[in-house]
């Protein structure tokens, strides 16, 4: 089984601690190949046209080259390019200690790529490659251009970033603070549309009677993930105190959402009225990133998805996909693609 893909620059290999004439070592170079054999690596040696010429074995080294072993950089291309440029393509390490400078800005990640060694005797240690700089609040990056997007498809989403203190005491208070401004509206807004559909009193009086008692909510509250348990522990709590306080005789459900905006410590609220919460997520959501930040964005892909369904308010969450995508060459690129909710094709 192939554990790692190598390009060995084999003129910066074969110059490490060149030998007392000055001369490159192809020892060097058969130390890279024992290395990488022993455990089991891919690799690929490439070198520039020049290194014959200084090399210390040269028959040897020219008949590695002949047998299609070592491969020579084609003439009239710059072989450090050439390398770096082999490398991002094939997705693979270069073992080198030149930290190629001079292509720094047309080659971002130069840091995760190189994987620096050292040769005693003839034995050569890999060093341990950098890993790159993680963006900062790149699931947040993430999760705002999902909810820009369903937006911008006129579905009306959750935007409201301000938190509070998470415990169970308020977040009673703050559901019964909106619930009571939110109820008067609503009231309102319903007996107006009664008196225009029902010229009858009495049925006026009845829809309002319904509104009073029915308690059509549901509270969706928003949690760092590390609150998560506390929050599904005090649901019911939440609930009975919710209904107590706004004299309600059916409680409102209440569902307890992991969110990427919210600290640990803090929540938010997102209440919706029970007929418009979706039984199904209207989106499914395919991440297209790049291969440094893809392992991280899939193991958070549940908290993405929560974030998204709960600020929907879907009972549902999406179905979210990631996939490394070559376009995306840089540490926090990535593209979203929706698709019409249910389940995914196949």
């Amino acid at each position: 089984m192939v554990s790692l893909r190598v390009i060995i620059d084999a003129a910066n290999v074969a110059h490490y601690k060149k030998g007392q004439n000055g001369k490159a070592r192809l020892s060097n170079i058969i130390a890279a190949i024992k290395a990488l054999e022993k455990g089991n690596h891919e690799f690929l040696i490439i070198a520039d046209a020049s290194l014959r010429h200084s090399i210390d074995q040269k028959e040897q080294y020219e008949k590695l080259v002949e047998d299609g072993i070592i491969d020579e950089v084609p003439v009239g291309q710059i072989a450090d390019h050439f390398i770096l440029e082999t490398a991002e393509q094939e997705k693979a390490k270069i073992l080198s200690n030149d930290k190629y400078r001079d292509f720094a800005d047309e080659f971002q990640d130069i840091k995760n790529m190189r994987m620096p060694f050292t040769i005693k005797g003839d034995k050569l240690t890999f060093g341990k490659p950098k890993k790159p700089k993680k963006v900062k609040n790149l699931l947040q990056n993430v999760s705002d251009e999902i909810l820009n997007e369903i937006e911008r498809k006129r579905w009306e989403v959750y935007t409201e970033k301000t938190t509070q203190p998470f415990s169970p005491l308020n977040v009673a208070k703050a559901a019964i603070l909106q619930l009571d401004q939110s109820n008067q509206k609503t009231m309102g807004t319903r007996i107006e549309n009664a008196f225009h559909k029902v010229p009858m009193f009495k049925n006026v009086m009845a829809m309002v009677d319904d509104v009073e008692t029915a308690a059509p909510y549901v509270i969706f509250v928003l949690v760092h993930p590390k609150d998560y348990k506390a929050a599904v522990h005090d649901a019911g709590n939440i609930s009975v105190t919710v209904a107590d306080r706004l004299h309600l005789i059916n409680r409102p459900l209440i569902a307890v959402r992991n969110d990427l905006f919210v600290k640990p410590g803090e929540f938010a609220l997102n209440i919706i009225v029970s007929d418009e919460v979706e039984d199904i997520c209207p989106f499914n959501v395919e991440i297209r990133i790049n291969s440094f930040d893809e392992m991280f964005v899939k193991n958070n892909s549940r908290n993405i998805a929560s974030t998204i369904a709960a600020r929907l308010g879907s009972w549902k969450f999406p179905y979210v996909s990631v996939k490394s995508d070559m376009l995306m060459e840089k540490p926090g690129d990535f593209d979203i693609y929706l698709e019409k909710g249910g389940k995914p094709d196949g």
